[in-house]
């Protein structure tokens, strides 16, 4: 069976666990030990079963791993080795193990890519890189690979029952990025590099729209403009929050901010800033 992660269940996982038969099959007629029988004695389907029973009953996974990989070296061209395939990978990705996940998954789309499962095998690869996003503050390339996979999902498989749940995560992966960008550019910010700030908040609001972090960078650039002395960009940034994120506590601030100086938000100057504001007055930035 497989049990989807994040209560994801693949429709290989259709049917329920033989629990009862593989505890019967373990005990054995004689009372000795079933795994001292040599596998290649036993038919596909009993090795495949063990390997559920692992996966369902150990806290490690490399009893079941070994007994899916079995079916498949065994029973190469069965349909029970196709099926260890998949849980294979599943096996990998539950132990943390994700670079043997994705080629576990990989090898399932390029030997059955019609397969009713291939979805979920492009699903499991794309989470053996999301589950792996790290901290804001480190390296983000998985990051855009689990973006890249995700999308992939989304785009090859809409109508499948994984799309929903890729289509969340690239969400999140997606505003996990711009939250690194703002992390940067609060870095920049605080130790007075206005211009380095300005290239990643820019980046934010150009390029990460609608994530959670745009009014913040959009009160940023406020922020670094005003210590520049560039006052047009200052107004138009504010403009921008005011127009779209009014509500929000970094308008407030922003307001404040400007009206301190005598300044009001207002679409000032042809700077990068003003064609947002014109974009968004004509509802192409959103």
């Amino acid at each position: 069976m497989v049990v989807g992660i994040s209560g994801i269940v693949g429709k290989t996982g259709a049917r329920v666990l033989g629990a009862g038969l593989l505890l019967a099959l373990l005990a054995g007629c004689g009372g000795g030990d079933a795994n001292d029988v040599p596998l290649d004695t036993l038919s596909a389907q009993q090795i495949f079963e063990r390997g559920e029973f692992e996966l369902e009953n150990s806290r490690k996974q490399e009893q079941a791993i070994r007994y899916f990989s079995e079916v498949e070296r065994l029973y190469p061209y069965s349909d029970w080795a196709r099926r260890a395939l998949i849980m294979q990978a599943f096996a990998y990705h539950k132990a943390k193990e994700y670079e043997d996940a994705r080629a576990a998954a990989q090898r399932f789309i390029d030997n059955y890519p019609g397969d009713e499962d291939a979805a979920y095998a492009k699903y499991l690869l794309a989470l053996s890189y999301y589950d792996q996003i790290d901290e804001v503050g480190r390296d983000q390339g998985l990051t855009f690979q689990a973006l890249q996979a995700l999308r992939e999902v989304i785009e090859q498989y809409p109508d499948s029952e994984y799309a929903k749940s890729a289509l969340l995560k690239f969400d999140l992966a997606f505003d996990h990025l711009a939250g690194k960008e703002m992390e940067i550019g609060r870095y920049y910010l605080k130790r007075k590099h206005y211009t380095a700030a300005i290239n990643r908040f820019r980046v934010v609001v150009q390029d990460f729209q609608n994530t959670t972090h745009t009014a913040e960078a959009l009160h940023r650039l406020v922020e670094s403009y005003l210590a520049l002395g560039l006052t047009d960009e200052a107004q138009t940034a504010g403009a921008i929050l005011g127009y779209n994120y009014q509500s929000s506590p970094f308008y407030e601030d922003t307001y404040r901010l400007l009206t301190a100086r005598g300044l009001e938000p207002s679409v000032k100057g042809d700077s990068w800033l003003a064609a947002v504001y014109r974009q968004v007055v004509r509802g192409e930035w959103l």
